[in-house]
């Protein structure tokens, strides 16, 4: 798919559901499953965790997926053949840090970093990026890879994101803005809507669809980050506490991914409510 198939995937009148999981976590066939898992439950757009060992935005339940699957020999070949060998039919980001991005491959006479890594994710079927790490101001070598393979390049929004900063992140920002709904690492624990109007009426100006993350766990809260204002939910945290409590318990991967799809459905179902609360439908409809 193209960046274009990305932008697409936030429809109008459809709030866009964007999990979360860690590639390779327990195990490479484990988590071909619970991704596929995560599109039968209705998944928009699905954002694939490259494994970096110093995941400095993420908060402990990601940090121990990014363990379990480098443990599990996660590389970023092995991420590119996981995109090849998937079977779903939804847009797929690669959410990394951008150190592997600029490590990846040989580079020619006159070429420029990180463009190998960005042809390669382009072949293997990867759609955009998010790369936590990556400052506005350093940026412009990955855009114009982006731009030249067809890729979106995402951006993270943070409520105390200054406004001349966040000129600069809207300017390299393609397919959607991953807004964080409170300060912070991912997790859980505290509450998502808190902040979440405030950061989007902030927003309303740029044209880019607003994906709200961090602390959606469920259905309701899905709802009130969409009635808020937001045209999409991202969830990875309480997707992952799914596969850890699996690994941990040995469950089997058929009865994890039953779970994955059941939790995404919800989600998928909540954000759809919240959308019918901010934009009733007309009587008789």
């Amino acid at each position: 798919m193209s960046g274009s198939d990305l932008a697409t995937a936030f429809a109008a009148d459809d709030p866009a559901f964007v999990p979360y999981l860690a590639v390779g976590d327990p195990s490479y066939e484990a988590s071909q499953a619970y991704v596929e898992a995560l599109a039968e439950g209705g998944a928009d757009a699905i954002e694939l965790g490259l494994p970096f060992s110093e995941p400095i935005a993420e908060g402990p339940t990601i940090q121990e997926a990014i363990v379990r699957a480098l443990d599990a020999g996660m590389t970023p070949e092995r991420f590119f053949e996981f995109v090849e060998d998937l079977d779903v039919d939804v847009p797929l980001v690669c959410m990394t840090y951008y150190n592997l991005l600029y490590q990846y491959g040989e580079v020619d006479e006159g070429e420029r970093r990180p463009r190998p890594f960005v042809e390669r994710a382009a072949e293997a079927g990867i759609s955009g990026f998010v790369v936590p790490d990556l400052p506005a101001e350093e940026a412009g070598p990955l855009r114009e890879a982006c731009d030249e393979f067809g890729l979106d390049l995402i951006s993270i929004v943070a409520p105390t994101t200054e406004d001349e900063r966040l000129e600069r992140l809207v300017d390299v920002s393609s397919g959607y803005l991953y807004v964080q709904a409170r300060l912070g690492v991912t997790g859980t624990d505290v509450g998502a809507a808190d902040r979440t109007a405030e950061s989007l009426e902030r927003l309303a100006e740029y044209d880019l669809p607003k994906a709200v993350g961090f602390g959606i766990d469920g259905g309701e809260k899905a709802a009130d980050v969409i009635e808020a204002g937001a045209d999409g939910i991202i969830v990875g945290s309480a997707l992952v506490e799914i596969v850890a409590d699996g690994h941990e318990r040995d469950r089997s991967t058929a009865a994890v991914a039953a779970d994955l799809e059941e939790l995404a459905r919800e989600l998928k179902t909540g954000a759809r409510r919240g959308y019918e609360r901010r934009v009733p439908r007309p009587e008789g409809s």
